[in-house]
């Protein structure tokens, strides 16, 4: 492959809303990479070129997709001068999971891949990452270092969200957040319209795809300090996190979340009632017949969640790659299946009898 394919840009000043694009017409490409972009012109033409280096090399076609969220230091002038690159300019700063958005509804590759431009990422590895995906739906690359501002605050909140997002999951998550990614389009695009404006929509993908059943593949990758100043917010990004993982939750396997609490109100109101047995003379307080009726209300509602969440996402979604269909030829059955041995003497005995 010579060199990057000639791709048209998005204007800087499109009559729609950006996130509004799709893509009509089939593609051959191989690969959609979304750099989302804020304010990242210092570097910015370093990881393009460190990109298309890597990508150039591989036997991979590929477009790079560069989301201009509403940067004010001229970074989507500079992606336009790069060139080779398709441009799309949301008018402000909306967020990073509002450019990724934008950027996968554009795309036309068969694997889309996230990752950002502020050298954390090992970006010179993408065609590994997409190795990598394999029969999966999506392979995510899990950090062995955590290089992030505000670490005292960063790694304890992380470490729990991950405790809980893998208790709702049933399945260990070695990197819950993680921007450097590689998921096949057509499972993703389902889940576009869920994704959150803000740092979150990783989290948002990762649970969408583990509880709907995709199969999620970890590789373990290095991970830079960031150049240029950090846009983590670590108080309301660590909230929104949370806020989106129980939002999941309760979208997709809110058993998980309302069974605990109700089996563990159940077992207070049994001891309850065991204690009022023994001390009031086998009579039944107030309080603890509204232990057993919350208890049961939660059990219930738990129940019918998940039942409505199962119920509408029943027939929308697509099969996983992990799932093989395989339809086989068979011979015509014979009618006798015993043993030809057997058969035959059987017809022998026949023709001395005749």
């Amino acid at each position: 492959m010579s060199g990057p394919p000639h791709l048209p840009s998005v204007g800087s000043e499109p009559p729609h809303d950006p996130e509004d694009a799709t893509v009509s017409d089939a593609s051959d490409l191989d690969v959609s990479i979304v750099l989302p972009v804020h304010n990242e012109r210092g570097h910015l033409a370093e990881e393009v070129d460190r990109i298309r280096a890597a990508m150039d090399a591989s036997h991979y076609s590929y477009e790079l997709i560069v989301v201009d969220d509403g940067s004010e230091d001229g970074s989507g002038d500079l992606a336009r001068e790069l060139g080779e690159l398709r441009l799309i300019t949301l008018r402000d700063n909306r967020g990073s999971g509002a450019a990724r958005r934008a950027g996968s509804r554009a795309a036309r590759g068969e694997v889309i891949v996230w990752t950002d431009v502020d050298m954390t990422y090992p970006n010179d590895t993408i065609p590994w990452l997409v190795d990598q995906l394999g029969d999966h739906d999506q392979v995510v690359g899990a950090r062995t270092t955590e290089e992030g501002t505000l670490k005292f605050a960063r790694v304890p909140a992380k470490f729990l969200i991950r405790q809980l997002a893998s208790h709702l999951v049933e399945r260990r998550i070695p990197d819950l957040n993680s921007g450097f990614r590689a998921f096949r389009r057509d499972i993703g695009d389902q889940f576009l319209d869920e994704l959150p404006d803000g740092f979150s929509c990783v989290t948002t993908l990762t649970m969408s795809f583990l509880t709907n059943g995709y199969s999620v593949d970890y590789v373990d990758i290095p991970y830079a300090e960031r150049a240029g100043r950090s846009k983590f917010h670590w108080w309301a990004d660590t909230r929104r996190y949370l806020r989106q993982v129980v939002r999941m939750a309760l979208s997709y396997n809110p058993l998980r979340v309302f069974m605990p609490v109700g089996l563990l109100l159940l077992a207070f109101a049994a001891g309850k009632l065991v204690f009022d047995w023994v001390t009031r003379d086998f009579s039944l307080s107030p309080n603890t017949l509204l232990l057993f009726l919350a208890a049961f209300q939660i059990i219930t509602t738990g129940m019918l969640a998940d039942l409505v969440a199962r119920r509408a996402r029943r027939d929308r979604l697509l099969p996983s790659r992990r799932i093989h269909h395989e339809v086989v030829a068979l011979e015509p059955r014979p009618a006798d299946r015993r043993p030809p041995e057997v058969v035959g003497a059987d017809r022998r005995g026949d023709d001395r009898s005749a």
